[in-house]
């Protein structure tokens, strides 16, 4: 353990009641020429800051604080983070990434860097919708982008106070950094790590990470300079499995699944309970490289002893690229279900799905992805102690985060569907926690004829090309009084902040060989791989499962199909389109002022201290669309249509404002010198997410014809949302029975008005028209049933393709053949467009609205002991949150519900070794099982996410005052993600995770 400390030669009692003080505002109260450095280093030195800081603050707040210059104690701030009451963490390729505080998630939480406002962008894979993407419409921080290195202590504020600009329902999480002339001196550290990821695949076994600090002031303390840096590129990959989509009917009602004659069902559902049917099963791989570079640069100029100036500049880039193929089973549900074996769930859901086929396709969709995200904030603060008592602060900053596509050709995601029309038969068995799939193949008619599966029965499909960007844009600028009394001080502010994100989608689709595969084996060899994606599960027993499989560069892919498809006419390029079908712009504009008083005093000879305030604050919202309009959707097979769009940019708008009155009251008194009590109180607002306040109507789509019963969805924005209210009350007993170790037991509840809800409306958009119903379907209807031909969605398609073309077709209906081949060559040939005499395409539209009241509640316990001198120790917590509202998994799938998402129980144990030497922490997470969205998919289905714990292990030896090495092991157990739907055989996403090592060196001088 290593600890130095120069004490002030004032009482300690009198340090800590400052600080207390300071705490409040976030300022120093007083600066004192004898008050000299305090400096800590090691685990249990850096515990008893966090105590400190958690004992000193007014209302609750906990920390975490840096174990020496430039070693925080995990990488990544989210992981450590989540060792902290009542914070939990989202994992996005095994690092944590979003951070959820007493059930509220990222959006709902206010991330600050040294007490400014950060911004947040994320969008990932062009939005695509297929495994990990994201559109780019957040408000919620990727910690991920942020190398802790650099980072001297974060801070949560679990309760509000009015000095603490809003955002925060959750907590305000605020990332501090250190300052040269805090340090004083010349110090500097540098660092290096071998990163071994044990799921890489095709990357380097052992990658790098370096760091380094270089922090120096003057001897009179007038100038200080520093700077952080840190870069690391980590290789590594998963192994995932996805299902589409959940279908929820009710049995008897609702004809989801299509049989043959001879089908058999086992353990049928009864009358008119729910029950399920998956769009499909797919496996999947990802091989990811992932480069992060961060760089701090700060000067400050102290002319005099009460007046300091900072400027800082901070930057974080991260890069991220992604190989990922699927291998993808999907049902043809035409007359082809010929065994069915449902579960014993409420929600009945198939255990066996078993279909006889005539050459259906076998999907093998190659992926490429590419983004960087990159923050850049410039900041500029000024620090006057006017006299011993008055104190004026002057804070600005400007500060953007991009994330952008930075693919070939702009791309986001380069996504090359190829497949294998030659399936005879396909089961699937969701009976375990991976289902597992069987096939027959027959290649005589449309394959190489050599009876196996293989790359000469592959041929093109369609090619895309996603694009998604969001970037947002701070600037905000405050000015921070105090003015000190006998017995307290009272503080004052004002501010404004104005915010811009904008947010950008396209897609380039290109057709190809079509779905339907026109040429089987045209795809040169060398451009496919074979490869046994089933056997890289190594956590789940797949030897049931086919070990077909292949894949290829989606790159090299796309680009020969756009050198044998493309012409001049249809514009094939390997490229992003730039007419966006999405380009939404939201502005809001914020002015606030507080006022706050702290008074320190006396209740029944026990101390106490009072903090009150309130925070004023009007805000204006501007929502803006440039939309390309919807002219219609495209049919192009059964279940598969495309939006196409207008040429020219029609503009949506919206706007609002409102203003709020948030007061708060923290109360905390000393019972007895080693315990603390506290009261706490405040009303704090949340903003409505960007995606919801945008002007435009999006996700158009439909499964299947409107005359068979489906329903075309979209999506439509609300810039009239208003922020989400909550009133907060915590009580909390605290006792500090040793310098280094605490018990604290706390309750909280939070009572939110203005949660967003959905609203669902059918409607028209836009004059789009339906051509999946009307005279036209009517007509082929009839014509299926006088020949006595099951009428179902491949069937109508495929009659109404041949009634439309009878030049083509010239016997009309009679020329229509009842066969699996014969649907597949007109549905490669044909589209099928809405024309004059076509009804509406009436859309089930769901909306945001303010329209949900819930309330939030738990308690915290926690406690942290050291064993005397002996250098063991431990830290354990426990959290319990719950809520008034959750999901009914069997209401009717057409009702779109509210539910609280996020609320889970967390717990944490940490033990703790160290000696002059050796230091040594082993970290056990567990997070329970949670609801984590709801009105999933075309059924408003939730998705739950299993329960997950982790093992982290961290073991550093201190060669010398200089030189310390160490070793990491993270998720040492290898634990896995796996999500579900209303049972827990309806799998939504799974993910083969391995542990992920590294080894070190860190020198100081």
């Amino acid at each position: 353990m290593n600890k130095t400390a120069r004490f002030n030669k004032k009482l300690i009692a009198s340090a800590i009641a400052s600080t207390m003080l300071s705490g409040l505002g976030g300022y120093a109260v007083a600066q004192d020429d004898n008050l000299e450095e305090v400096m800590v280093t090691g685990i249990r030195a850096s515990l008893e800051a966090s105590a400190d800081t958690k004992r000193n603050s007014a209302g609750v707040v906990d920390a975490i604080n840096s174990e020496d210059m430039g070693k925080f104690p995990d990488t990544n701030l989210a992981e450590s983070l989540q060792r902290i009451t009542g914070v939990s963490i989202s994992r996005v390729n095994g690092e944590g990434s979003e951070v959820t505080v007493r059930g509220f998630g990222g959006d709902n939480n206010m991330i600050t860097l040294n007490g400014r406002m950060m911004p947040a962008a994320n969008a990932y894979g062009g939005g695509s919708g297929s495994g990990g993407t994201r559109g780019g419409a957040t408000r919620a921080f990727d910690f991920a982008n942020l190398a802790s290195e650099s980072v001297s202590a974060v801070e949560v504020y679990k309760t509000s106070k009015a000095n603490i600009a809003t955002g925060g329902i959750g907590a305000t999480v605020n990332i501090k950094t250190a300052r040269p002339l805090d340090n004083g001196g010349f110090k500097a550290s540098i660092g290096g790590k071998a990163v071994m990821d044990s799921t890489n695949r095709t990357g380097d076994d052992v990658t790098p990470e370096l760091s380094g600090i270089v922090s120096w002031a003057d001897d009179s303390d007038m100038f200080g300079v520093s700077l952080t840096a840190s870069q690391q590129k980590r290789d590594f990959g998963n192994s995932n499995a996805t299902v589409n989509d959940w279908n929820i009917g009710r049995w008897g009602t609702n004809n989801l699944y299509s049989f043959t004659d001879d089908a058999e069902i086992i353990n049928a559902p009864d009358e008119g309970q729910l029950y399920a049917r998956p769009n499909d099963i797919r496996y999947a791989f990802s091989d990811s490289q992932r480069e992060r570079t961060n760089a701090q640069l700060t000067l400050q100029f102290r002319p005099q002893e009460n007046l300091t100036t900072t400027v800082d500049y901070t930057y974080a880039e991260n890069n991220i690229s992604e190989h990922r193929g699927e291998a993808t089973i999907w049902f043809a549900n035409g007359n082809s279900v010929d065994r069915l074996e449902f579960d014993n769930s409420p929600v009945a859901s198939p255990i066996i799905i078993s279909e006889k086929l005539s050459g259906k396709d076998h999907g093998f969709e190659q992926q490429y992805r590419e983004q960087t995200n990159t923050l850049e904030s410039t900041g500029l603060n000024v620090e006057w102690q006017v006299n011993d008592r008055f104190s004026l602060a002057l804070d600005a900053h400007d500060s953007s985060m991009e994330s952008l596509p930075t693919g070939p050709g702009k791309s986001g995601e380069i996504a090359f569907s190829m497949g294998a029309p030659v399936l005879a038969s396909q089961v699937v068995n969701y009976s375990g926690d991976l289902p597992t799939y069987q096939i027959v193949v027959d290649d005589s008619v449309r394959g190489n004829n050599n009876g196996v599966l293989d790359k000469g029965d592959i041929g093109s499909q369609v090619a895309r090309i996603f694009y998604a960007a969001q970037k947002t844009d701070i600037t905000q600028v405050k000015i921070d009084g105090g003015f000190e009394f006998e017995d307290g001080r009272f503080e004052f502010g004002v501010e404004s902040r104005s915010m811009e994100t904008t947010q950008q989608a396209s897609d380039r689709y290109m057709g190809l060989g079509d779905w339907g595969i026109a040429s089987p084996g045209e795809i040169p060899a060398d451009l496919i791989q074979d490869f046994n994606l089933a056997g890289e599960y190594d956590d789940y027993n797949t030897s049931a499962s086919s070990q077909i499989g292949f894949k290829g560069d989606a790159i090299a892919l796309t680009q020969w199909g756009v050198d044998k498809y493309g012409t001049s006419a249809n514009g094939y390029a390997l490229a992003y389109n730039p007419d966006f079908s999405q380009n939404n712009i939201v502005k809001e504009d914020t002015d606030a002022f507080y006022f706050q008083v702290a008074v320190k005093g006396e209740l029944a000879g026990m101390e106490t201290n009072y903090l009150t305030g309130f925070r004023y604050e009007t805000t204006d919202v501007y929502s803006s669309s440039d939309s390309l309009l919807p002219r219609y959707l495209l049919w192009q097979d059964n279940n598969d249509f495309q939006t196409v769009r207008e040429s020219t940019v029609t503009v949506l708008s919206g706007k609002t404002s409102y203003d709020h009155l948030l007061p708060s009251v923290d109360f905390d008194i000393a019972l007895r010198e080693d315990l603390k009590g506290r009261v706490s109180y405040s009303k704090t607002i949340a903003r409505a997410g960007y995606g919801d306040l945008q002007a435009s109507v999006s996700n158009y789509g439909t499964i299947g014809s409107t005359y068979l019963g489906s329903r075309p969805t979209a999506n439509e924005g609300n810039p009239q949302l208003v922020p989400l209210e909550s009133n907060n009350f915590d009580v909390s007993l605290e006792w500090y029975y040793d310098d280094s170790s605490y018990a604290s037991v706390g309750l909280f509840e939070k009572r939110v008005a203005n949660f967003v809800g959905t609203e669902q409306v059918d409607k028209n958009h836009f004059g789009v028209l339906d051509q999946t119903n009307g005279p036209r379907a009517q007509a082929a209807a009839e014509a299926l049933i006088a020949r006595d031909i099951p009428v179902d969605d491949t069937s109508l398609f495929v009659m109404m393709a041949v009634l439309d073309n009878p030049t083509a077709f010239p016997g009309g209906a009679n020329d229509y053949v009842n066969s699996s081949q014969f649907q597949i060559d007109v549905a490669t040939a044909y589209d099928l467009i809405p024309v004059a005499g076509d009804p509406e395409m009436v859309f089930r539209t769901s909306t945001p609205v303010n329209n949900k009241e819930a309330k939030i509640y738990g308690a915290e316990f926690a406690v942290q002991h050291f064993f005397g001198d002996t250098g063991f120790g431990v830290q354990a917590n426990y959290t319990l949150v719950r809520g008034d509202i959750g999901f009914s998994d069997v209401t009717d799938p057409s009702v779109s519900q509210f539910a609280l998402t996020g609320l889970s129980d967390t717990a944490n144990i940490v033990a703790i070794y160290e000696n002059d030497a050796f230091q040594a922490r082993l970290a056990y997470n567990w997070r329970d099982k949670y609801l984590s969205a709801t009105n999933r998919g075309n059924s408003k289905n939730p998705l739950y996410v299993e329960a997950y714990s982790q093992i982290d292990l961290n073991v550093s030896y201190n060669v010398n005052e200089q030189l310390t090495v160490f070793f990491e092991g993270l998720n040492l157990t290898e634990e896995n993600i796996r999500q579900y739907g209303r049972s827990e055989s309806q799998l939504w996403y799974l993910e083969d995770l391995g542990a992920r090592y590294q080894i070190g060196a860190r020198y100081n001088f």
